[in-house]
């Protein structure tokens, strides 16, 4: 029977079948998946045949960008009712517990269900939670007690995710994932319900969850599951929202945005940092002010306001210069140098627009603390991107040296955006090497190698 529904949807978007079948592969080339699809197939399933559930997810979300509205494949036809509820809109509750969601989302991250890996990212969440507070939030985790907690258990998840987010750093977001899942939808489940002497610590513990959620997603994300990470953000947010933490609730924000554009999906990147920096402008301490200020000058790039970016790095730029960073809450100095990071995203918003001598400097002087073993994926990843931007200026000598070093730091590094990166200085070393250039044909070797003995 013919799907009147699809056709609907389609002839709405003005999408031909081709469109639409580029449109789909763009959507599961942002999650990592690798899909066929062609105008034939759209053809089939107008007339009726459905396709396969993370292909009816792939078409709903491609429908959705275009025509500016959620769609699920049941509106279109693609899935039965029942499986709504289980598949499309498992993690992308807000009407729920968020513990509740974040213990049925880690059930199917560890069981490797296709409704949590294969999820495609869904522009229509960043909306989603620009209108949260206008919503009634659910409070459910503050109605049910089972035991009892207090500032020492709160002092240990803070502890176990500082050990846990080490170990991503040093050796990549495959390692100790389950486990880390397995954490959250247990042990910090448990302790958010427990009784506690005050409202503070319960709120305390909600926020520390909050930050291991958010971990749970960074470690989606390095694996490349986007649609995964931006549930598992989602959520943590919704855990700020429980735990009464503006300022916690405003970092998570920026974390979206983040998100949004690393995935290329910049459409409600600034919308949410600017939702950011309205509640914490004033109310933070420098260093993590210029975290958002910084996020903020990229998203402007990406929007083509190229004056407003450079002033906004530039004052990102003055608010960390000499900023204490033991001034910064757990939840903002977690994830590393603050300096390094206003330096990665204006050197991303330089690469943006164009000016790639800039971007070389801001990566190549994206300091990240401590040791390179330490912080040994993201050191490698910003020496990566300054040797793709050596490269882009025609510095292909230097950028082999730069990426000879970058490779001998991934070694033993298990993430997908260290392999992407690698893909790209192979992409980018390609025209030099049909020219016989001794430095890219030295090193697309060791890049061979590499890749034979890496994990």
């Amino acid at each position: 029977m013919r799907n009147e529904a699809l056709d609907r949807a389609i002839r709405e978007s003005g999408y031909s079948y081709a469109e639409l079948a580029r449109q789909i592969r763009a959507v599961a080339g942002e999650n990592g998946v690798t899909v066929r699809t062609n105008s034939s197939a759209v053809a089939h399933w107008v007339a009726g045949t459905r396709p396969a559930r993370r292909t009816a997810d792939l078409i709903a979300e491609a429908l959705a960008r275009k025509l500016q509205r959620p769609i699920t494949p049941v509106q279109l036809g693609l899935q039965p009712a029942e499986k709504e509820a289980a598949d499309t809109s498992l993690g992308l509750h807000v009407d729920r517990d968020p513990l509740d969601v974040l213990t049925m989302l880690g059930r199917a991250d560890i069981e490797r269900r296709p409704e949590a890996h294969a999820a495609p990212y869904t522009v229509a969440t960043g909306s989603l939670v620009l209108d949260l507070d206008a919503q009634a939030a659910a409070r459910a985790t503050t109605a049910r007690r089972t035991g009892t907690a207090g500032e020492p258990e709160v002092r240990a998840v803070r502890e176990m995710t500082e050990l846990f987010t080490a170990v991503d750093e040093r050796h990549g977001g495959r390692h100790g994932r389950s486990a880390l899942v397995q954490y959250l939808t247990s042990d910090v489940a448990a302790l958010c319900r427990a009784r506690f002497r005050s409202e503070e610590l319960q709120q305390q513990m909600l926020s520390a969850a909050a930050c291991v959620a958010y971990l749970a997603g960074w470690k989606a994300y390095d694996a490349g599951e986007q649609g995964l990470a931006q549930r598992y953000y989602l959520q943590a947010y919704r855990l700020t929202r429980e735990a009464g933490n503006d300022l916690h609730g405003a970092f998570v924000l920026r974390v979206l945005a983040h998100h949004a554009m690393e995935t290329g999906r910049s459409e409600h990147a600034l919308a949410l940092v600017d939702a950011a920096l309205q509640r914490a402008r004033g109310r933070t301490d420098p260093a993590t002010e210029a975290l958002y200020v910084a996020t903020r000058a990229r998203a402007l790039a990406m929007e083509g306001r190229r004056r407003e970016a450079v002033a906004e790095a530039a004052h990102a730029a003055r608010l960390v210069d000499g900023a204490d960073e033991r001034e910064m809450p757990f939840w903002a100095a977690l994830w590393g140098s603050p300096s390094a990071c206003v330096r990665t995203h204006t050197a991303k918003a330089a690469e943006h627009m164009g000016s790639y001598d800039i971007a070389e400097q801001h990566f190549s002087q994206a300091v990240w603390n401590r040791t390179d073993t330490d912080l040994r994926r993201i050191t490698a990843l910003s020496h990566a991107h300054a040797g793709s931007m050596q490269c882009r200026q025609g510095l292909v000598e230097q950028a082999c040296r730069t990426w000879s070093g970058t490779l001998q730091m991934m070694d033993g590094v298990r993430s997908v955006r260290v392999r992407r990166a690698v893909a790209t200085m192979t992409r980018d070393l390609a025209p030099y090497q049909r020219r016989k250039v001794p430095a890219a044909l030295e090193l697309g070797e060791k890049i061979r190698l590499w890749s034979q003995e890496g994990p």
